[in-house]
């Protein structure tokens, strides 16, 4: 397949027109899960990812099947097609069944972060007009039940409020001869609220063409296989949880071993424990993995194939990956409103390749890289912004047509937002994003070139390169270290003359700052705007 996106590539150009040697199937999010129980009925299908094996739940395909199209039957005795259901609750075995559920009974899911406060909460049921809730009473600490209580008076259009505690009772009214809607892929399926890393989010309307189909293509090209098995750290509210990381191994005949939350001591006994040959994770959480002290008495020998996306990949973690686990890296790129991968690295493609781009494009995925003042194609090597069109893009920002106009043209093109350059090949790196990028004293600076340099450094474990007000330049460039060994921080002249060994002047950090942790979106990316926003509330020394 790499020789045929070479040849689709438009020589000179930024721009790579969908290859069709794969097709789009006409697939919603429950016709895959009949399919695949009537392959594989006894298969294991779902577990749940707990520390205690002995205690672990477990579905096969048909048993999933069975429940999903229980809790269909239960929703559709409540709910019109079309209404929207929201969930909220950590990554229980529950949610993935009302997932497909939901999908059954042609209603759209509301993913809702479980961390989320009153405020936020409110905000998600009211924009998206929520009609029913599945929620967890308490998660980490986070009276859940009780901010539900707080705010479900101011919304009107609320009528039903579920505990996950409840839900045998819930299964229990499901009528055995309700006969479930008739759903189609172009039916909407989900609002997935964007992660937050540049402010205030926005609900992605998704369709079942889209998320059943890129899920499918993901998985391909990262070899998932009949009869691997899928460890799943994602947040279930995520695209990246609940879309590639539930419905990808669903298509591929796999079994999906959800953790109930990210951690990193169980996620290394669940790859060991159920021998999983598959994972998906941000940066943050494979540098947590492979930071527990137990890491190399660990046997892994299973895994094959690790992806890593969600943020930018420095390239000094792709080398600590491949060489301390023995596996296929690849990384994904895609944002939530293309449903949500964009690009994917092959398994087996070069090194260099690995460590210094995204990857080629994904079937069916028309991409070209633009100058944002002008909207013109621009030649290849130069930066732009990455635009992409095909099945994959939502069908709009729920009842916000402004936004949605900025964000899909009139052509069907979803600007990303991010900047990249595309090589002769169609093969994409970033360089940072538009909103992300530091003018300093009209220079443009990207920070993803800073910090790539920056992570490489032995002593540091993460980095955020962020352009911070200044009266005389506009902006200066500041970063914010998370070392390696907290009681041992690395001197900032050190770092300034590492900096200057690999990058001009213009591009070395004026500020320095040592932080015990970031803030993160749900998802594990870390949130710039917030740091910029500490930062002016003098939260940093």
């Amino acid at each position: 397949m790499a020789e045929a996106t070479r040849e689709l590539c438009v020589p000179d150009w930024s721009y790579v027109p969908a290859d069709e040697s794969e097709p789009v199937l006409e697939t919603t999010v429950g016709g895959i899960l009949r399919t695949a129980a009537a392959r594989h009925p006894e298969r294991v299908a779902l577990v749940e990812g707990i520390l205690d094996a002995d205690a672990r739940r477990r579905w096969t395909y048909a048993e999933l099947l069975a429940d999903a199209e229980t809790a269909a039957r239960a929703l559709s005795g409540r709910f019109e097609k079309g209404e929207r259901i929201a969930v909220w609750a950590p990554n229980l075995p529950e949610w993935v069944i009302l997932e497909f559920g939901v999908a059954l009974a042609g209603l759209v899911l509301v993913t809702v972060n479980p961390a989320y406060q009153p405020s936020e909460l409110h905000y998600v049921l009211k924009q998206s007009r929520a009609v029913g809730i599945f929620y967890l009473p308490a998660f980490r600490g986070n009276p859940m039940g009780q901010s539900l209580e707080e705010v479900k008076g101011d919304l009107d259009e609320l009528r039903e409020t579920i505990s996950f505690d409840d839900w045998d009772a819930f299964l229990a009214t499901a009528d055995p001869s309700t006969e479930l809607p008739v759903v189609t892929p172009d039916d909407p399926v989900q609002i997935q609220y964007t992660s937050g890393t540049t402010g205030f989010p926005k609900g992605a309307y998704l369709h079942h063409r889209g998320i059943t189909n890129n899920a499918r293509f993901f998985s391909e090209r990262f070899e998932v296989t009949d009869g691997d098995v899928y460890v799943n750290p994602m947040p279930l509210f995520h695209t990246g949880g609940c879309v590639v990381g539930t419905l990808g191994p669903v298509q591929l005949g796999a079994t999906h071993v959800c953790l109930v939350q990210f951690d990193p001591a169980l996620m290394l006994e669940l790859l060991e424990s159920e021998k999983g040959t598959h994972m998906l994770g941000v940066p943050t959480m494979l540098i947590a993995v492979m930071e527990q002290p137990d890491f190399n008495q660990r046997n892994l020998e299973s895994i094959r194939n690790v992806c890593s996306g969600g943020a930018s990949v420095p390239a000094e973690l792709v080398r600590q990956i491949e060489s301390t686990l023995g596996v296929k890296f690849s990384i994904i790129y895609g944002q939530t409103e293309a449903s949500p991968a964009i690009t994917l690295m092959r398994p087996d493609d070069t090194p260099e390749d690995k460590s210094g781009t995204l990857g080629p494009v994904l079937p069916q995925t028309e991409i070209k890289v633009i100058d944002p003042e002008t909207g013109d194609i621009v030649p290849t090597g130069m930066p732009g912004e990455l635009c992409a069109r095909g099945y994959l893009v939502m069908l709009e920002y729920f009842e916000m047509p402004d936004k949605t106009a900025e964000t899909i043209d009139a052509d069907g093109w979803l600007h990303t937002g991010d900047l990249v350059t595309m090589d002769e090949r169609g093969y994409t790196t970033i360089t940072g994003r538009l909103k992300d990028m530091i003018i300093r004293g009209g220079e443009n600076i990207y920070p993803r070139e800073i910090e790539d340099v920056l992570f490489a450094h032995p002593a540091i474990a993460e980095v955020a390169v962020v352009g911070l007000p200044d009266e005389k330049w506009g902006e200066i460039v500041a970063a914010f270290i998370r070392d390696a060994d907290a009681g041992s921080p690395v001197a900032d002249d050190e770092l300034h003359g590492y900096i200057r060994e690999h990058l001009a002047a213009t591009k070395t950090p004026k500020l320095w700052y040592h932080v015990a942790e970031f803030p993160l979106t749900g998802s594990g990316k870390i949130q710039k705007f917030a740091i910029v926003e500490k930062w002016q509330n003098g939260d940093y020394d």
